[in-house]
């Protein structure tokens, strides 16, 4: 082997160990985009198991002490659910409903609370 091809073999290895470390680093984008997004995902099944802990403790409750099978529904009982969701952290915007606020607040949530 002259010492052109066995420069040639080192550059090709070099190349190939190059292409390796470009695959390895998207790899390790996607990895952290999956660990956010699982991360996101834990929190968010969390609060819904919270809000579903919440929900079925008050919905017996509600039965024994009345003994009507449902109250009838106001005017203001949407806006109110959608307040309270929003305060426990989740979009009710059109934009991201029903996602979980990462953010401190939402501008089109808060403009969406604050029509009249």
């Amino acid at each position: 082997m002259d010492k052109r091809d066995l420069f040639a073999k080192v550059q090709q290895l070099e190349d190939q160990i190059g292409g390796i470390y470009q695959q390895i680093g998207a790899l390790k984008n996607e990895v952290v985009g999956l660990l956010e997004e699982n991360q996101r995902l834990r929190i968010e099944n969390e609060q819904l198991r919270k809000l579903l802990r919440r929900e079925d403790a008050a919905s017996p409750a509600s039965e024994q002490t009345s003994g009507k099978s449902a109250e009838p529904v106001t005017v203001g009982e949407g806006y109110d659910n959608l307040a309270r969701l929003y305060y426990e952290g989740f979009h009710i915007c059109n934009v991201h409903y029903g996602h979980l606020r990462t953010e401190k607040d939402c501008l089109f949530c808060l403009s969406f609370l604050n029509k009249s």
